[in-house]
């Protein structure tokens, strides 16, 4: 892993004992030594802080900023208000996701972009293509930290923050400060200029958030029937298929893709994101067979041990034309043995993110 770049708080996961994965091209911390379980429960008891320093981060800035970023996401970045944010989609023209995204909103010439480590430098040259004159795109992957204190108690760990609304912002403290969760608990998700991290980490564990790792991240974001790209949302998977609709600003007059998942959207898609959950002992993972009459009838995209229901669970693409809805039953081939779910709508938990 020497050729992976690391977080500005690597040494402090290192002091932890963390252990250590590659993930969009970082060394980042999966879990700490006492397991992804008690991770995942503090958060969702207590409160947690994730380091995703991997995240990219880019500036677009100049006249007409905004409406670069409107007419390039799918979202209609004119429903929000500058100091307000908002998770959006990179689409392909023919529909599929390049990435999902979190825009802040500064003003009508400034837009602060946070896609997906892997994705970042694909989501700038996108950027980049459209831009007009006057308006740049700068990669600030490297300049900021990302933190995420997320839990009912994170107002005891973050005292100094002011009151915010669901996807509000604010700089308190030479830090961006937005209310967010995608851990489906009340959370904060702290923009840190990276010499500063170190500081605010340690600050966080003092008070009382336990380091969490990314298995928690995975297992919190699995219970919300949350995305991640390049699993649930791909380049072959489209919003439409994924059940991320909501996400797209159909009245705009255009953005990219726009024109595949309206047609797409006006026809019905092919498959369906849904979620599944094992009434039988077993873990379904991503990559396997959903079965129903023992027809293959779809694939898991996501799947996990549910440290809150005390089961697995799953998100699957399921074919329309298989007829099978929800409260239906299907199987998961589990290295060949069936593994018997309910078909659900996510979350499968529910969220406390408002």
């Amino acid at each position: 892993m020497d050729d992976l770049l690391t977080s500005p708080l690597h040494d402090r996961h290192l002091a932890l004992g963390a252990t250590l994965g590659a993930f969009g091209g970082w060394s980042m911390p999966l879990s700490y030594p006492d397991g992804t379980v008690a991770e995942h429960t503090s958060v969702r008891e207590g409160v947690g802080v994730f380091d995703v320093s991997h995240l990219g981060k880019l500036t677009i800035a100049g006249p007409g900023a905004a409406d670069l970023v409107n007419r390039t996401f799918t979202a209609d970045l004119g429903k929000i208000a500058p100091g307000q944010a908002q998770y959006t989609l990179c689409c392909t023209e023919d529909g599929g996701v390049v990435d999902d995204v979190i825009v802040y909103l500064v003003g009508p010439d400034e837009v602060l972009a946070v896609p997906n480590a892997a994705n970042a430098a694909a989501v700038a040259e996108i950027l980049r293509a459209d831009a007009p004159a006057g308006v740049t795109v700068t990669d600030r992957h490297r300049d900021l930290a990302v933190l995420a204190a997320q839990g009912p108690r994170v107002g005891d760990v973050l005292p100094e923050v002011p009151e915010l609304d669901y996807m509000a912002f604010a700089d308190v403290d030479g830090m961006r400060v937005c209310r967010t969760g995608y851990t489906g608990e009340r959370g904060y998700e702290l923009l840190v200029p990276a010499d500063g991290a170190a500081a605010v980490w340690d600050r966080l564990v003092a008070a009382g958030a336990r380091p969490a790792g990314l298995g928690a991240r995975d297992t919190l974001r699995t219970e919300m029937g949350y995305p991640l790209h390049g699993q649930d949302l791909s380049v072959d998977i489209s919003p439409v298929q994924a059940g991320s609709g909501w996400a797209v600003g159909w009245a705009k007059e255009s953005f990219r893709g726009k024109d595949a998942l309206a047609a797409e959207k006006a026809a019905g898609p092919v498959r369906r994101l849904r979620g599944l959950r094992a009434t039988g002992r077993g873990v379904p993972r991503a990559g396997m067979d959903v079965l129903a009459g023992g027809v293959r009838v779809g694939g898991t995209t996501s799947g996990t041990f549910s440290p809150t229901l005390k089961c697995g669970i799953a998100l699957a693409l399921i074919d329309s034309a298989s007829g099978v809805g929800l409260d239906d039953t299907v199987s998961v081939d589990v290295r060949g043995r069936a593994l018997e779910c309910v078909v659900v709508k996510p979350p499968f938990v529910a969220s406390h993110v408002r």
